[in-house]
Protein backbone atom coordinates (compact mmCIF):
# COMPACT_ATOMS: atom_id res chain seq x y z
CA UNK A 1 0.00 0.00 0.00
CA UNK A 2 1.00 3.66 -0.58
CA UNK A 3 2.28 4.63 2.37
CA UNK A 4 2.74 8.60 2.38
CA UNK A 5 6.58 8.28 1.65
CA UNK A 6 8.19 8.83 -1.30
CA UNK A 7 9.54 5.55 -2.79
CA UNK A 8 12.73 5.99 -5.01
CA UNK A 9 16.76 6.07 -4.63
CA UNK A 10 17.86 9.49 -5.23
CA UNK A 11 20.91 8.80 -6.67
CA UNK A 12 19.22 7.42 -9.50
CA UNK A 13 16.45 10.54 -9.58
CA UNK A 14 18.53 13.54 -8.20
CA UNK A 15 15.47 14.94 -6.69
CA UNK A 16 15.18 16.91 -3.13
CA UNK A 17 11.60 17.89 -1.90
CA UNK A 18 12.41 18.24 1.16
CA UNK A 19 14.53 20.57 3.89
CA UNK A 20 14.76 16.80 5.22
CA UNK A 21 16.45 15.38 2.05
CA UNK A 22 18.43 18.58 1.65
CA UNK A 23 20.36 18.29 4.96
CA UNK A 24 21.12 14.68 3.76
CA UNK A 25 22.63 15.54 0.73
CA UNK A 26 23.87 18.84 1.69
CA UNK A 27 26.13 16.92 4.48
CA UNK A 28 27.84 15.49 1.08
CA UNK A 29 29.26 18.75 0.43
CA UNK A 30 27.72 19.25 -3.14
CA UNK A 31 24.29 19.81 -4.47
CA UNK A 32 25.57 19.60 -8.29
CA UNK A 33 22.75 18.32 -10.89
CA UNK A 34 20.20 17.88 -8.37
CA UNK A 35 16.93 19.05 -8.89
CA UNK A 36 15.46 20.79 -5.46
CA UNK A 37 11.77 20.96 -5.97
CA UNK A 38 9.54 23.90 -3.68
CA UNK A 39 11.46 23.57 -0.45
CA UNK A 40 11.86 26.97 1.73
CA UNK A 41 15.72 27.66 2.02
CA UNK A 42 15.53 30.71 3.11
CA UNK A 43 16.97 29.35 7.13
CA UNK A 44 19.38 27.42 4.54
CA UNK A 45 22.00 30.17 3.57
CA UNK A 46 25.03 29.26 5.27
CA UNK A 47 24.90 25.70 3.52
CA UNK A 48 24.12 27.16 0.42
CA UNK A 49 26.96 29.70 0.57
CA UNK A 50 29.32 26.17 1.74
CA UNK A 51 28.13 23.60 -0.86
CA UNK A 52 28.88 23.23 -4.25
CA UNK A 53 25.99 23.74 -6.53
CA UNK A 54 26.85 23.83 -9.73
CA UNK A 55 24.80 22.39 -12.47
CA UNK A 56 21.70 22.06 -9.79
CA UNK A 57 17.92 23.27 -10.25
CA UNK A 58 16.22 25.30 -8.24
CA UNK A 59 12.77 24.97 -8.94
CA UNK A 60 10.64 27.32 -6.57
CA UNK A 61 12.92 27.21 -3.48
CA UNK A 62 12.83 30.73 -1.53
CA UNK A 63 15.90 31.83 -0.79
CA UNK A 64 17.54 34.62 0.81
CA UNK A 65 19.17 37.28 -2.03
CA UNK A 66 22.99 36.40 -1.01
CA UNK A 67 22.27 32.50 -1.37
CA UNK A 68 20.67 33.22 -5.05
CA UNK A 69 23.56 35.24 -6.15
CA UNK A 70 26.02 32.57 -5.13
CA UNK A 71 23.68 29.63 -6.57
CA UNK A 72 23.12 31.23 -10.23
CA UNK A 73 27.33 32.51 -9.94
CA UNK A 74 28.12 28.58 -9.72
CA UNK A 75 26.41 27.99 -12.70
CA UNK A 76 22.69 26.45 -10.87
CA UNK A 77 19.71 27.29 -12.28
CA UNK A 78 17.11 29.15 -10.48
CA UNK A 79 13.29 29.34 -11.39
CA UNK A 80 11.90 31.48 -8.61
CA UNK A 81 8.66 31.25 -6.69
CA UNK A 82 5.70 32.94 -8.36
CA UNK A 83 4.12 35.40 -6.76
CA UNK A 84 0.13 35.83 -6.55
CA UNK A 85 -0.75 32.15 -7.67
CA UNK A 86 -3.10 30.33 -5.33
CA UNK A 87 -1.16 27.09 -6.64
CA UNK A 88 2.63 26.02 -6.32
CA UNK A 89 3.76 25.00 -9.93
CA UNK A 90 6.95 23.51 -9.06
CA UNK A 91 5.40 21.44 -6.05
CA UNK A 92 7.18 18.09 -5.38
CA UNK A 93 4.23 16.12 -4.07
CA UNK A 94 0.46 15.43 -4.09
CA UNK A 95 -2.02 17.37 -2.64
CA UNK A 96 -3.62 15.93 0.71
CA UNK A 97 -7.51 17.04 1.24
CA UNK A 98 -6.34 19.50 4.40
CA UNK A 99 -3.88 21.64 1.98
CA UNK A 100 -6.59 21.61 -0.67
CA UNK A 101 -9.59 22.44 1.84
CA UNK A 102 -7.71 24.96 3.82
CA UNK A 103 -9.90 27.52 5.19
CA UNK A 104 -13.07 25.57 5.23
CA UNK A 105 -13.96 25.73 8.52
CA UNK A 106 -13.69 29.33 8.37
CA UNK A 107 -14.07 30.60 5.29
CA UNK A 108 -16.38 28.25 3.63
CA UNK A 109 -15.31 26.49 0.08
CA UNK A 110 -15.02 29.64 -1.79
CA UNK A 111 -11.48 30.62 0.62
CA UNK A 112 -10.15 27.16 -0.02
CA UNK A 113 -6.92 26.81 -2.36
CA UNK A 114 -9.09 24.43 -4.60
CA UNK A 115 -11.98 27.00 -5.04
CA UNK A 116 -9.43 30.09 -5.89
CA UNK A 117 -7.11 27.79 -8.07
CA UNK A 118 -10.37 27.38 -10.20
CA UNK A 119 -11.32 30.57 -10.15
CA UNK A 120 -7.69 31.56 -11.55
CA UNK A 121 -8.31 29.12 -14.29
CA UNK A 122 -11.55 30.33 -15.43
CA UNK A 123 -9.53 33.35 -15.37
CA UNK A 124 -6.39 32.83 -17.74
CA UNK A 125 -7.50 29.43 -19.39
CA UNK A 126 -9.07 31.32 -22.42
CA UNK A 127 -7.49 34.77 -22.71
CA UNK A 128 -3.77 33.63 -24.87
CA UNK A 129 -1.43 34.50 -22.29
CA UNK A 130 1.49 32.06 -22.37
CA UNK A 131 2.82 32.34 -19.14
CA UNK A 132 -0.46 30.96 -17.72
CA UNK A 133 -0.20 28.28 -20.26
CA UNK A 134 3.45 27.51 -19.01
CA UNK A 135 2.41 27.88 -15.54
CA UNK A 136 -0.09 25.10 -15.80
CA UNK A 137 1.44 22.83 -18.07
CA UNK A 138 4.37 23.48 -15.47
CA UNK A 139 2.24 22.18 -12.52
CA UNK A 140 0.90 19.20 -14.28
CA UNK A 141 4.10 17.55 -15.26
CA UNK A 142 4.59 17.86 -11.68
CA UNK A 143 2.34 16.54 -10.42
CA UNK A 144 2.60 13.75 -12.86
CA UNK A 145 6.25 13.17 -11.68
CA UNK A 146 4.60 12.99 -8.04
CA UNK A 147 2.64 10.67 -9.02
CA UNK A 148 4.47 8.00 -10.64
CA UNK A 149 7.44 8.71 -7.26
CA UNK A 150 4.37 7.29 -4.87
CA UNK A 151 2.80 4.94 -6.94
CA UNK A 152 5.92 2.73 -7.14
CA UNK A 153 5.63 -0.99 -5.81
CA UNK A 154 2.09 -0.51 -6.22
CA UNK A 155 -0.83 -2.20 -7.52
CA UNK A 156 -3.80 0.46 -8.90
CA UNK A 157 -7.31 -0.58 -9.75
CA UNK A 158 -9.31 1.83 -10.87
CA UNK A 159 -13.41 2.71 -9.87
CA UNK A 160 -15.00 4.82 -12.15
CA UNK A 161 -18.90 6.04 -12.17
CA UNK A 162 -20.68 8.97 -12.19
CA UNK A 163 -20.30 11.97 -10.14
CA UNK A 164 -23.90 12.37 -9.51
CA UNK A 165 -24.33 9.50 -7.06
CA UNK A 166 -25.72 10.71 -3.84
CA UNK A 167 -24.65 10.21 -0.64
CA UNK A 168 -27.48 8.02 1.46
CA UNK A 169 -28.41 5.68 -1.67
CA UNK A 170 -27.94 2.05 -1.91
CA UNK A 171 -25.40 2.34 -5.13
CA UNK A 172 -23.04 4.83 -3.20
CA UNK A 173 -23.12 2.43 0.07
CA UNK A 174 -22.59 -0.24 -2.94
CA UNK A 175 -19.50 1.46 -4.28
CA UNK A 176 -18.23 2.13 -0.50
CA UNK A 177 -18.32 -1.35 -0.05
CA UNK A 178 -16.17 -2.19 -3.62
CA UNK A 179 -13.74 0.51 -2.36
CA UNK A 180 -13.29 -1.29 1.05
CA UNK A 181 -12.99 -4.64 -0.25
CA UNK A 182 -9.98 -3.99 -2.94
CA UNK A 183 -8.03 -1.70 -0.50
CA UNK A 184 -8.12 -4.79 1.75
CA UNK A 185 -6.74 -7.07 -0.72
CA UNK A 186 -3.85 -4.99 -1.04
CA UNK A 187 -4.66 -2.92 -3.79
CA UNK A 188 -4.41 0.57 -4.07
CA UNK A 189 -8.02 2.69 -5.27
CA UNK A 190 -7.56 5.00 -7.82
CA UNK A 191 -10.70 7.29 -8.42
CA UNK A 192 -11.64 10.24 -10.54
CA UNK A 193 -10.90 12.03 -7.39
CA UNK A 194 -14.38 13.72 -7.18
CA UNK A 195 -17.75 13.55 -5.64
CA UNK A 196 -20.34 10.63 -6.06
CA UNK A 197 -18.69 7.13 -7.34
CA UNK A 198 -15.73 8.45 -7.11
CA UNK A 199 -16.09 9.84 -3.27
CA UNK A 200 -17.70 6.56 -1.85
CA UNK A 201 -14.79 4.43 -3.66
CA UNK A 202 -12.33 6.50 -1.54
CA UNK A 203 -14.53 6.54 1.45
CA UNK A 204 -14.22 2.67 1.41
CA UNK A 205 -10.81 2.63 1.27
CA UNK A 206 -10.41 5.41 3.59
CA UNK A 207 -12.85 3.01 6.17
CA UNK A 208 -10.56 -0.28 5.49
CA UNK A 209 -8.60 0.17 8.45
CA UNK A 210 -11.48 0.12 10.49
CA UNK A 211 -13.98 -1.81 11.71
CA UNK A 212 -16.85 -2.91 9.38
CA UNK A 213 -19.51 -0.97 11.65
CA UNK A 214 -17.01 2.15 11.08
CA UNK A 215 -18.24 2.53 6.87
CA UNK A 216 -21.81 1.92 8.21
CA UNK A 217 -22.18 4.68 10.49
CA UNK A 218 -20.06 7.08 8.08
CA UNK A 219 -22.36 6.23 5.71
CA UNK A 220 -25.33 7.71 7.64
CA UNK A 221 -23.78 10.69 9.01
CA UNK A 222 -23.09 11.50 5.51
CA UNK A 223 -26.65 10.70 4.20
CA UNK A 224 -27.27 14.59 6.07
CA UNK A 225 -25.19 16.34 3.30
CA UNK A 226 -26.54 14.28 0.06
CA UNK A 227 -24.47 16.14 -2.67
CA UNK A 228 -21.74 19.44 -3.19
CA UNK A 229 -25.57 21.01 -4.45
CA UNK A 230 -26.43 22.89 -3.03
CA UNK A 231 -23.52 23.52 -0.59
CA UNK A 232 -19.71 22.70 -1.66
CA UNK A 233 -19.22 24.13 2.14
CA UNK A 234 -21.82 21.87 3.45
CA UNK A 235 -20.65 18.78 2.01
CA UNK A 236 -17.06 18.79 2.26
CA UNK A 237 -17.60 19.89 5.75
CA UNK A 238 -19.61 16.35 6.66
CA UNK A 239 -16.76 14.56 5.20
CA UNK A 240 -13.89 15.96 7.34
CA UNK A 241 -16.06 15.24 10.48
CA UNK A 242 -16.38 11.62 9.16
CA UNK A 243 -12.15 11.94 8.93
CA UNK A 244 -11.90 13.92 12.26
CA UNK A 245 -14.12 11.34 14.36
CA UNK A 246 -12.27 7.32 12.75
CA UNK A 247 -8.24 9.32 11.80
CA UNK A 248 -5.92 7.43 10.24
CA UNK A 249 -8.15 5.76 7.25
CA UNK A 250 -6.37 3.92 4.78
CA UNK A 251 -4.47 5.31 1.61
CA UNK A 252 -6.38 5.54 -1.96
CA UNK A 253 -5.43 7.95 -5.14
CA UNK A 254 -7.62 10.93 -5.87
CA UNK A 255 -6.87 12.39 -9.82
CA UNK A 256 -9.04 15.13 -10.45
CA UNK A 257 -9.04 18.49 -12.63
CA UNK A 258 -10.12 21.98 -12.78
CA UNK A 259 -11.17 21.49 -15.61
CA UNK A 260 -14.60 20.27 -13.93
CA UNK A 261 -13.89 22.96 -11.15
CA UNK A 262 -17.57 23.10 -10.32
CA UNK A 263 -17.02 18.98 -9.18
CA UNK A 264 -15.02 19.63 -5.90
CA UNK A 265 -12.29 17.11 -5.31
CA UNK A 266 -13.61 14.83 -2.20
CA UNK A 267 -12.04 14.43 1.48
CA UNK A 268 -10.96 10.85 1.21
CA UNK A 269 -8.11 10.27 -1.09
CA UNK A 270 -5.06 10.72 1.06
CA UNK A 271 -3.41 12.04 -1.62
CA UNK A 272 -4.57 14.18 -4.49
CA UNK A 273 -2.95 14.16 -7.87
CA UNK A 274 -5.08 17.40 -9.40
CA UNK A 275 -4.71 18.73 -13.09
CA UNK A 276 -5.43 21.80 -15.08
CA UNK A 277 -5.58 19.58 -18.23
CA UNK A 278 -8.37 16.91 -18.37
CA UNK A 279 -6.88 15.15 -21.19
CA UNK A 280 -3.97 14.48 -19.06
CA UNK A 281 -5.97 13.48 -15.96
CA UNK A 282 -7.52 11.23 -17.71
CA UNK A 283 -4.82 8.88 -19.54
CA UNK A 284 -2.77 9.35 -16.63
CA UNK A 285 -5.58 7.83 -14.25
CA UNK A 286 -6.38 5.02 -16.70
CA UNK A 287 -2.97 4.62 -17.60
CA UNK A 288 -1.64 3.97 -14.02
CA UNK A 289 -4.50 1.20 -13.28
CA UNK A 290 -1.79 -1.38 -13.92
CA UNK A 291 -4.38 -3.84 -11.96
CA UNK A 292 -7.71 -3.26 -13.52
CA UNK A 293 -10.39 -0.90 -13.84
CA UNK A 294 -14.17 -1.56 -12.19
CA UNK A 295 -16.69 0.83 -14.16
CA UNK A 296 -19.81 1.74 -12.01
CA UNK A 297 -22.96 3.27 -13.75
CA UNK A 298 -22.14 6.23 -15.06
CA UNK A 299 -22.87 9.11 -17.69
CA UNK A 300 -20.93 10.19 -20.28
CA UNK A 301 -17.46 10.80 -18.89
CA UNK A 302 -17.67 6.96 -17.97
CA UNK A 303 -18.41 6.24 -21.57
CA UNK A 304 -15.81 7.92 -22.53
CA UNK A 305 -13.39 6.30 -19.57
CA UNK A 306 -14.65 2.73 -21.19
CA UNK A 307 -13.20 3.19 -24.17
CA UNK A 308 -10.66 5.11 -23.30
CA UNK A 309 -9.21 2.50 -21.28
CA UNK A 310 -10.58 -0.10 -24.29
CA UNK A 311 -8.23 1.38 -26.44
CA UNK A 312 -4.86 0.59 -25.12
CA UNK A 313 -6.26 -3.22 -24.60
CA UNK A 314 -6.94 -3.57 -28.16
CA UNK A 315 -3.93 -2.87 -29.45
CA UNK A 316 -2.28 -3.70 -26.32
CA UNK A 317 0.32 -0.60 -26.72
CA UNK A 318 0.56 -0.51 -22.72
CA UNK A 319 1.27 -4.57 -23.14
CA UNK A 320 -0.85 -7.27 -21.73
CA UNK A 321 -4.51 -5.89 -21.71
CA UNK A 322 -5.70 -5.12 -18.03
CA UNK A 323 -9.02 -6.56 -16.44
CA UNK A 324 -12.04 -4.14 -17.26
CA UNK A 325 -15.25 -5.00 -14.90
CA UNK A 326 -18.40 -3.25 -16.08
CA UNK A 327 -21.20 -3.61 -13.14
CA UNK A 328 -24.69 -3.46 -14.06
CA UNK A 329 -25.99 -5.55 -16.67
CA UNK A 330 -29.06 -3.19 -17.53
CA UNK A 331 -27.12 0.24 -17.52
CA UNK A 332 -24.41 -1.19 -19.38
CA UNK A 333 -26.45 -3.34 -21.99
CA UNK A 334 -29.86 -1.17 -22.40
CA UNK A 335 -29.44 2.12 -21.12
CA UNK A 336 -26.03 2.99 -22.28
CA UNK A 337 -25.51 -0.06 -24.27
CA UNK A 338 -21.75 -0.02 -24.11
CA UNK A 339 -20.75 -3.81 -23.09
CA UNK A 340 -21.98 -5.10 -26.85
CA UNK A 341 -19.63 -3.00 -28.02
CA UNK A 342 -16.72 -3.63 -26.24
CA UNK A 343 -17.37 -7.10 -26.40
CA UNK A 344 -17.08 -6.87 -30.17
CA UNK A 345 -14.05 -5.09 -30.15
CA UNK A 346 -12.76 -7.30 -27.58
CA UNK A 347 -13.53 -10.88 -30.03
CA UNK A 348 -10.97 -12.82 -30.71
CA UNK A 349 -8.05 -10.86 -29.22
CA UNK A 350 -6.25 -11.00 -25.83
CA UNK A 351 -8.26 -8.53 -24.04
CA UNK A 352 -11.53 -10.70 -24.84
CA UNK A 353 -10.43 -13.25 -21.64
CA UNK A 354 -9.55 -9.71 -19.16
CA UNK A 355 -13.59 -8.23 -19.86
CA UNK A 356 -16.44 -9.21 -17.92
CA UNK A 357 -19.90 -7.81 -16.92
CA UNK A 358 -21.47 -8.68 -13.64
CA UNK A 359 -24.77 -7.90 -12.01
CA UNK A 360 -23.96 -6.19 -8.66
CA UNK A 361 -21.30 -4.35 -7.33
CA UNK A 362 -20.59 -6.66 -4.58
CA UNK A 363 -19.64 -9.55 -7.38
CA UNK A 364 -16.77 -7.05 -8.87
CA UNK A 365 -14.05 -7.80 -6.88
CA UNK A 366 -14.39 -12.22 -7.58
CA UNK A 367 -14.56 -10.50 -11.06
CA UNK A 368 -11.27 -8.63 -11.36
CA UNK A 369 -9.94 -11.43 -9.62
CA UNK A 370 -10.64 -14.03 -12.12
CA UNK A 371 -9.44 -11.81 -14.79
CA UNK A 372 -6.34 -11.19 -13.22
CA UNK A 373 -5.65 -14.78 -13.26
CA UNK A 374 -6.78 -15.55 -16.97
Amino acid sequence: MVNGERPGAHGQDREIESLDEFDRTARGGTLGGYRLQSVDLTARTSVLLRVDTGGAVFLGCPMEPAATAKVRADGALVFPPVPGLPFNPYRGLLYTPGQLFEGLADGGYEATPDARAYAWFQRTKADGDIFASMLRSIHDDAISDALDELLTGTRVVGVMGGHAMARGTDAYAGAARLGRSLTRTGLTVATGGGPGAMEAANLGAYSAAHPDAMLDEALELLAKAPSFVPSVSDWARAAFEIRSRWPEGDDSIGIPTWFYGHEPPNAFAAHIAKYFANATREDGLLARCDAGVIFLPGAAGTVQEVFDNATPNYYESRGEPTPMVLVDRAHWTETLPTWPLLRSLARGRSMENRIALVDTVDEAPAALARLTGA
